[in-house]
């Protein structure tokens, strides 16, 4: 099956450690096979749709058969490859009238970006953002003091997707010791494995390609595990694998109405490929009447 997407001031201490709807006028390498796979949860015997993504176009059904209720879905791959989607998911939550929870660690939110997605799905930009609850730290120490709070924040305001987007950030400054370094991101790990234990929603964590190196403690005293998804960007190609089914996601950039092989039953049935629109391109060679 094919869809067509179309194309893709320092605050103060205090106020980094609250989150608020977001306005519009406020400014992967594969995953190491053999630890993942004895992290994996079991697969629940009864499939629950969510209600975080809607069920068009089929970007967002692909995704969200790789979220579990009370467990950790993790996205590992580049910026440039995993921040696109990303921000897709964003605008998929608005369409689907979810509420979705954004623990940012690398200030690296485009409120603007995101609601022009969310125009393009048909959401107002308005609604796609203050269906988004926002918290973003700028010290190591602030993010834990967050994700610490994250619990309390969930209660008060239900969210149907939680968003850890690249945590370990803040927490390679030189001014912060290996030691300590190692010792706050383990209770990071454990704060979100009591998080996705006690309010059973969704967790999305994203990382960079260092992926488990660059957290210690995910993979051993983390949340339970119901996916690992990496993100691979080639020369105008984008490639999503998924660990549990091996299943793939491989997107290929095409203008408008143009069509692709796969229509006509020749991909591989354990990939699926999804076109986005994108400009004609020049070639070498002058066309010729007749």
């Amino acid at each position: 099956m094919t869809e067509t997407f179309e194309p893709e001031p320092a605050l103060p201490p205090e106020d980094a450690l609250l989150f608020a709807p977001f306005h519009p006028e406020v400014r992967a390498p594969d995953a190491p096979v053999p630890v993942l796979r004895a992290r994996l949860a079991p697969r629940p015997r009864v499939r629950r749709r969510l209600p975080c993504l809607p069920s068009a176009p089929a970007l967002f059904p692909w995704l969200a058969a790789r979220f579990t209720p009370g467990e950790a879905t993790l996205w590992c791959g580049p910026r440039l490859a995993v921040e696109p989607i990303l921000e897709m998911l964003y605008a998929g939550n608005a369409l689907a009238k979810g509420r979705l929870s954004l623990l940012e660690g690398a200030n690296r939110f485009h409120p603007y970006r995101v609601g022009e997605l969310g125009r393009s799905l048909g959401v107002d930009a308005t609604e796609t953002l203050h269906r988004l609850r926002l918290a973003r730290a700028f010290t190591a120490y602030q993010m834990v003091a967050l994700v610490d709070g994250w619990a309390r924040e969930v209660r008060r305001h239900p969210p149907t997707l939680l968003v850890a987007h690249d945590l370990p950030a803040l927490f390679s400054a030189d001014e912060i010791p290996d030691d300590e370094r190692v010792a706050m991101l383990r209770h990071v790990a454990r704060a979100l494995r009591a998080l996705a234990g006690s309010v059973r929603v969704p967790l999305l964590i994203t990382l960079d390609p260092g992926g488990f190196d660059r957290f210690p403690g995910l993979a051993d005293e983390g949340p339970r595990w119901c996916d690992y998804l990496s993100f691979v960007r080639g020369p105008g190609t984008l490639t999503v694998r998924a660990l549990r089914d091996d299943a793939r996601l491989s997107f290929v950039p095409r203008p408008a109405g143009q069509r692709g092989i796969e229509e006509f039953g020749v991909a591989s049935p354990a990939e699926e490929v999804i076109a986005w629109a994108a400009p004609p391109r020049r070639t070498a060679r002058r066309s010729r009447n007749g």
